[in-house]
């Protein structure tokens, strides 16, 4: 088995036109039943925090492993990241472990290509703009995508000013193709956007759309739950999620509120079978599956093969 360090995941890392590719292709499959990717288990060891294991299999491509990753919000006052983990990837002929690695690069290249696939099926016909709530590491994924796929009209807006201006000096370097405006609250950032990426704390209070900001065609991806995406505007919106058994799971916990239960997968708004765009507000409530992290982590894999990068551990497949 090889071990990989973060530093080798960034640099092995598909460009983030193909992570869209695969994740698509893995949504699908999801969709249609042609993976098993069980409901995410939680444990506990303090209130607020959990940890997920997100085992996934696609046995028409061989592709089996699982990912392990922890939530604890209030690391960062500790100097240490609220989310951490690892990805286990496998032989799917002989379920031999054979690569290890760090979840973080994984996980944020994983999530930004989930929404560059929505992106790319389900914006509104009508232009605007793509405005982006909250400028941390979900930002800065967002924008490599956002930029590969040609999105160059983006706005932001922050609860913290010293977190989105590191966001706009990081942008002007690492995405130069994005014209990054800021807005002075979520309102201005929203109101006229095509698209909305919610990408806030879980949890953080007051911070819930007013469905009356919103286009009645905007494509509304959150990834902080029902934070800012709440369940009033999700009724007023098709609701997709990318693992519906996953998502009634979460909305039994009372993870999100009052949420009205989904209509369809995402996945089956992205795959042949989707002729048409849906018209009218779109959510997509995506939260997080082991698939797409397993046909990402499986092309680094690859690159590790090609290129004899990591550290071999003895005992395993290598």
């Amino acid at each position: 088995m090889r071990v990989l360090t973060e530093d080798d995941v960034r640099r092995l890392l598909p460009r983030p036109e193909e992570c869209v590719e695969l994740v698509a292709a893995a949504l699908t499959a999801l969709a249609d039943g042609r993976a098993e990717v069980p409901p995410k288990p939680a444990v506990h060891t303090l209130p607020g925090t959990f940890a997920n294991a997100m085992p996934a299999a696609w046995p028409e491509r061989g592709l089996l492993g699982c990912k392990w990753i922890s939530i604890f919000p209030d690391n960062p006052s500790r100097g240490l990241p609220t989310a951490a983990g690892v990805m286990i990837v496998n032989d799917g002929a002989t379920g031999l472990p054979v690569c290890l690695m760090p979840a973080a690069e994984l996980t944020a290249a994983r999530t930004a290509a989930v929404s560059g696939a929505c992106v790319r099926a389900l914006a509104p016909v009508r232009p605007g703009p793509v405005a982006i709530t909250g400028a941390g590491v979900q930002a800065r994924s967002h924008l490599r995508v956002l930029e590969a796929l040609g999105c160059d009209d983006v706005v932001v807006w922050a609860r913290r000013p010293e977190a989105r201006d590191a966001l706009v000096a990081w942008a002007a370097e690492a995405t130069p193709g994005i014209r990054l405006r800021t807005a002075a609250d979520p309102a201005a950032a929203v109101r006229d956007a095509a698209v909305v990426v919610t990408a806030l704390s879980i949890g953080v209070e007051g911070a819930e759309l007013d469905p009356s900001w919103v286009r009645d065609d905007a494509l509304l991806l959150p990834l902080d739950y029902a934070t800012s995406v709440g369940p009033a505007l999700a009724a007023t919106a098709l609701l997709a999620a990318d693992h519906r058994t996953q998502f009634e799971a979460v909305r039994a916990e009372r993870k999100l509120g009052d949420y009205p239960s989904p209509t369809t997968w995402t996945g089956a708004l992205l795959g042949p079978a989707a002729v048409e765009s849906p018209r009218g507000r779109v959510v997509c409530q995506n939260l997080g599956n082991g698939l797409s992290d397993l046909v990402v982590a499986d092309a680094v894999w690859r690159a590790v093969r090609d290129n004899g990068v990591g550290q071999v551990v003895d005992g395993a497949a290598s």
